[in-house]
C-alpha cells in the first residue's frame, strides 16, 4: 500500500519551505519592532469557543472545522482551531489580564484548520500570523495595524492593495443590518441556497457572498448608515494611513466572514496569488472579550495567510533565489572555493557549492536551477592569480574580480537580503 497526503494538506519543500520561512521570520522583526510579544495558544480548543466568538452561521463553523468528541468522561466536543483570535482572546481572559492590566499586545503564528475545497492558495491546514491589540480603541490602533503589514509589504519587496470598511457600532450597525435585512426579504427569489438560510440570521453575509456579486453590489452601503462616532473615526483612521503613505481603497461590500466585527475592517489583496488574492486582513472587534465572558475590553487585530503571502514571494522570484552558485573546476579549486564560501555565508549571502566533477555547462544548468543571481567560478587559471570569474546570470555578464573582493562584489550587486 502507497501512503500519500491526505487531500488539502501539503508537503513544504525547498524554495516553497524559503519562501515560508522568510514571510515568518519578517513578520516576526516586524511585529517586534512595534512591541508586541509573543503568545502561543493550543491548537485544540473547546468546539464552543469559535461558536461564540466566529459565529454560527459563519461558513468557519458551519461547514469548515474539524471538530471531534474527546475520549474523556465528558466526551468534551473539540475543534482543531481554524483560525487564532478567539484562543487569543481566551488566553487573555483566562490569565486575567482583561480585568488586571488589559492593554496588552500579543502576536501568534502556526497551523490552523478549514476542512474547505483545497485549491492555489487554499489548503486544509494553513499557516497565520497574526497580531491582536487590547485595550485600545482609538483610530490609531486600527491604522497601526495596516502600517504594519505596509511595512512587511515593503521588507518582502511585494506590491499589496488594502481594501478598508467601516461596519459601526452597536449604534449604528443594528440600522445597517436591518436595512440589509429589508432589501434581502425583496429579493429573496434572487439569493442562493446559503443566503437564503442565513438571511434572518446575519443578514450582512449577503454583502461577501461569491455567488450574489450583482445583488451585493447594489444593496445598502455600511457607510451611509455610520453615527457620527464612527464617522469620526473611520475618517481618522483613513487620516492616519494617508499620513503614513499606506495606498488604500475604501470597499463598501467589506463585511468579513465573522460575525465579531465592529467599525474598521480591511483586507489585504495580491495580484499574484490567483483566485484566493487575501493574504490578510482584519479589523476591530470591541465586543468580543465581553461576549467570551470577559470585562468590555475593546480589542482589534489582523491574520496574515502566510502561505499565501509565500505564494506571492514566489511569484515575485523572491525567496528562490540563492546569492550564489559556487563552481570549482579541480581540487585544488575545490578546497579554494569551500572557504570562499564559506566567507560569503559569514557575510549574510546565501550560497551552494555546485558538486565539482561536472561540465561546466551542466553546472551552470544547476545555478540556473536554484535560481543563482551570480555563479563564481574558481579554475586552475584563477587559482594562480587569485581571482575568480564573477558570471552575473541575469544580466548574462561577467567580469574577473579578485578573490579577496568577492564579498564586497556580491553584496553591491543586491546579494545578502
Amino acid at each position: 500500500m502507497q501512503l500519500t497526503r491526505l487531500r488539502g494538506f501539503q508537503d513544504t519543500l525547498g524554495a516553497q519551505a524559503r519562501s515560508l520561512a522568510a514571510v515568518e521570520d519578517c513578520a516576526r522583526k516586524m511585529a517586534e519592532r512595534h512591541n508586541v510579544g509573543e503568545i502561543r495558544i493550543p491548537v485544540l480548543e473547546r468546539l464552543e469557543l469559535f461558536q461564540h466568538s466566529s459565529g454560527e452561521t459563519s461558513d468557519i463553523v458551519e461547514k469548515q472545522m474539524y471538530a471531534f468528541a474527546d475520549r474523556d468522561e465528558a466526551e468534551t466536543t473539540l475543534a482543531l482551531r481554524p483560525e487564532g483570535t478567539p484562543g487569543v482572546v481566551r488566553a487573555y481572559i483566562e490569565a486575567g489580564l482583561d480585568r488586571s492590566d488589559p492593554e496588552q499586545r500579543f502576536y501568534y503564528a502556526g497551523p490552523m484548520f478549514r476542512r474547505e475545497r483545497p485549491q492555489k492558495g487554499r489548503f486544509r491546514q494553513f499557516s497565520q500570523f497574526g497580531v491582536e491589540i487590547f485595550g485600545r480603541a482609538d483610530a490609531a490602533t486600527d491604522a497601526e495595524l495596516m502600517v504594519m503589514i505596509d511595512e512587511l509589504r515593503r521588507d518582502l519587496g511585494l506590491e499589496l492593495n488594502f481594501e478598508i470598511n467601516s461596519l459601526g457600532d452597536s449604534e449604528c450597525r443594528p440600522r445597517f443590518r436591518q436595512a440589509v435585512l429589508e432589501y434581502g426579504r425583496a429579493h429573496f427569489s434572487e439569493l442562493c441556497e446559503d443566503c437564503h438560510q442565513r438571511l434572518e440570521r446575519n443578514p450582512l453575509r449577503l454583502l461577501d457572498c461569491k455567488i450574489d456579486v450583482k445583488l451585493a453590489e447594489a444593496a445598502p452601503k455600511s457607510l451611509d448608515y455610520l453615527c457620527d462616532a464612527c464617522r469620526a473615526h473611520f475618517a481618522a483612521v483613513r487620516e492616519l494611513l494617508t499620513d503614513a503613505a499606506v495606498p488604500h481603497a475604501v470597499n463598501p461590500r467589506l463585511v468579513r466572514g465573522l460575525d465579531y466585527y465592529t467599525r474598521t475592517t480591511f483586507e489585504v489583496i495580491s495580484t499574484a496569488v490567483g483566485a484566493q488574492s487575501a493574504v490578510a486582513a482584519g479589523g476591530r472587534y470591541d465586543g468580543l472579550v465581553e461576549a467570551l465572558g470577559g470585562a468590555a475590553v475593546p480589542g482589534s487585530g489582523f491574520a496574515i495567510g502566510v502561505d499565501r503571502l509565500a505564494l506571492a514571494l514566489e511569484a515575485a522570484r523572491f525567496a528562490s533565489y540563492a546569492d550564489a552558485a559556487v563552481i570549482a573546476l579541480g581540487g585544488a579549486a575545490t578546497r579554494r572555493a569551500m572557504k570562499l564560501a564559506a566567507e560569503m555565508r559569514a557575510a549574510g549571502l546565501r550560497v551552494e557549492l555546485l558538486s565539482p566533477g561536472r561540465g561546466l555547462k551542466a553546472l551552470l544548468r544547476r545555478a540556473d536551477k536554484i535560481g543563482a543571481r551570480y555563479a563564481v567560478i574558481i579554475g586552475d587559471n584563477e587559482l594562480g592569480r587569485a581571482t575568480a570569474v564573477l558570471r552575473d546570470l541575469k544580466a548574462s555578464t561577467q567580469n574577473e574580480v579578485a578573490q579577496h573582493d568577492l564579498v564586497a562584489a556580491l553584496c553591491a550587486g543586491g546579494g545578502a537580503r
